[in-house]
């Protein structure tokens, strides 16, 4: 496998070789910083072109095919359009609040990125508890919901935002449970350790049952921590105009809809690493000839074909089943996926501690 940080090392040692040590630390931030937005823009882009073909291809139509070949720069096109609208904003609204909640929301997704590992030897940041960081970062998003909903002076964009709050905070504790049941198995919250304990096989392959329900519940509590469907109720264009940003216009738009791409990336990125092994190929125990031929693809290659799969499945739910209501969504998670949950790390932990798994 080709390891990155034999090319981050060479960077490394090529700026301090001429200059000073905070000088040094400044540009290697800047590239990071630089290529972080790069990555993310790019990668919006692309994922909002795919979601319009997938949708098209379940509602058995084209989708876009006009601007480009095959429609491939009509998200570049509704962004420049997004990019030169005017920026409105409501005569009672609390200006600096109302302006503050996009990049709030934004800022969030950018720290939770900053932890995920991409390849091997190609991480931000590899810290010793980067479960609990990137969990935490990310939470902070819906105060940007909560912000932005209230600061609209709008009744719809409130009651939008109060229904994101209640769905953000009660889905976030199964996947947090979901994800703590490979923690338990792992023995460790550090993205990269997590990532090596997979070596002899995927926790999806090797955790039995219990790690496959845990998957299962981290999809759908994924899916709903990032407002999509059938769990948008925070936006529900039939009831609330477009919810909690209903009063947006122009760029500050375009951010709420940039975070919630970038978040959907963020979810199927842990959900790749702690489930399917993140970067790591696909091994099996012992077996040398089958694990040395596996090296042979790209570790950013397994990653990126990991989060697509995870990417695919939670778009196919989108488009499949009907949006819930409140009361429902509720029920779900306090009375079905919670109990199973914490019964599921139970007997997770009962199996860790008897050395059961493979």
């Amino acid at each position: 496998m080709f390891d990155f940080s034999t090319l981050t090392q060479s960077i490394h040692d090529y700026l301090i070789s001429h200059l000073s040590p905070f000088w040094t630390t400044t540009v290697e931030w800047v590239i990071i910083g630089v290529l972080l937005i790069a990555f993310v823009a790019l990668s919006v882009m692309g994922l909002v072109y795919i979601e319009r073909k997938v949708a098209a291809f379940f509602q058995l139509r084209l989708g876009p095919n006009r601007v480009g070949k095959w429609g491939l720069l009509q998200t570049l096109a509704d962004f420049l359009k997004l990019l030169m609208k005017e920026h409105i904003t409501s005569k009672n609204a609390d200006k600096f609040l109302f302006n503050l909640a996009p990049f709030i929301i934004v800022t969030a997704s950018f720290l939770a990125i900053g932890a995920i590992p991409f390849a091997l030897g190609l991480h931000v940041m590899d810290i010793n508890i980067g479960v609990f960081y990137i969990t935490a970062a990310s939470s902070i998003g819906v105060l940007g919901i909560l912000i932005g909903g209230w600061a609209g002076n709008n009744k719809y964009s409130l009651i939008g935002a109060l229904r994101s709050g209640a769905q953000v905070v009660s889905y976030e504790i199964s996947a947090v449970l979901s994800i703590l049941t490979i923690v338990v198995l792992a023995g460790d919250l550090q993205l990269s350790s997590i990532i090596e304990s997979q070596r002899d096989g995927w926790w999806i392959f090797k955790g039995h049952i219990p790690v496959f329900i845990a998957f299962i519940m981290f999809l759908i509590a994924g899916t709903a921590e990032t407002n999509r469907g059938p769990f948008d109720l925070a936006e529900a264009e039939s009831e609330l105009t477009a919810g909690f940003h209903t009063e947006y216009s122009g760029i500050k738009f375009a951010m709420f809809f940039l975070a919630e791409y970038v978040n959907l990336f963020i979810i199927a990125a842990v959900g790749a690493t702690v489930f399917l092994g993140g970067w790591m190929p696909f091994h099996i125990g012992d077996w040398a000839w089958f694990n040395d031929k596996m090296d042979y693809i790209p570790s950013i290659l397994w990653f990126f074909l990991k989060v697509g799969f995870v990417i695919g499945l939670i778009m196919w739910f989108k488009w499949t089943f009907p949006r819930l209501r409140i009361d429902q969504l509720l029920v779900l998670e306090w009375k079905y996926l919670l109990p199973i949950n914490l019964v599921n790390l139970l007997v997770v932990a009962f199996i860790a501690m008897m050395g059961w798994y493979f």
